[in-house]
């Protein structure tokens, strides 16, 4: 796999354990990183499954409403350019969704990207509700994102555990989901390397499959 996140920056934690934080960005720095895809409203759950033993290493939601968004609880990828607001991460645009992605997979990791399309009205429901959730504690990852989901109408449903394998099970029972699979063969240790920023500007692979300067 090319580099998506050659130039990225993130920090160095293990993942499985799902790191905690609490951050709030300034609402200039979230007006201005505002991120609106032409793609139809959808909510995405992230799940990093170990290899080869297939352990839930996190759970993770992507919203694309009226802007794109990730819930990331207790998560630990971060970028200068994208604001975070206790765990709710904003301005991703394709690139910074390539970023995240392949901060997580790893020879050692792979990731499940399981996309449903919703309403507009239910897009903003789910924004709300991650908004809502407030920073989460080490190793919730699977248990925030499934109170989350509890909040949206429709996916009352959503277990509590902390099993990121059980919610993905249960979101899969929805109808109209579709399912991607990423997998990379980066070594385990190298994660932290992998995503930098360097002089302030930020890069990403083009289609042209060379590097250039991206928001």
């Amino acid at each position: 796999m090319q580099r998506r996140a050659f130039l990225a920056l993130a920090l160095p934690a293990a993942l499985a354990a799902c790191g905690a934080d609490n951050k709030w960005a300034s609402d200039e720095a979230v007006r201005r990183a505002r991120y609106v895809s032409n793609e139809p409203p959808s909510i995405t759950l992230f799940t990093v499954i170990g290899i080869p033993r297939g352990e839930g290493g996190h759970s993770a939601l992507m919203i694309n409403g009226s802007q794109r968004v990730i819930y990331d609880p207790a998560g630990s990828w971060e970028h200068p350019a994208i604001p975070e607001r206790n765990d709710v991460l904003y301005g991703i645009t394709p690139n910074f969704k390539n970023f995240y992605i392949d901060y997580h997979a790893r020879q050692t990791y792979w990731v499940a990207e399981d996309t449903l399309p919703v309403s507009a009205a239910m897009a903003e429901a789910a924004i709300r509700a991650v908004e809502a959730q407030g920073p989460s504690n080490k190793s919730f990852c699977a248990v925030n994102t499934g109170q989350a989901l509890r909040r949206i109408p429709g996916f009352e449903a959503a277990p509590s555990g902390f099993s990121p394998l059980k919610l993905r099970d249960w979101f899969l029972t929805l109808p109209g989901v579709v399912s991607r699979k990423h997998m990379d063969g980066d070594p385990a240790n190298n994660h932290n390397v992998l995503l930098r920023q360097k002089s302030g500007v930020v890069q990403g692979y083009g289609q042209d499959g060379q590097l250039h300067a991206v928001r």
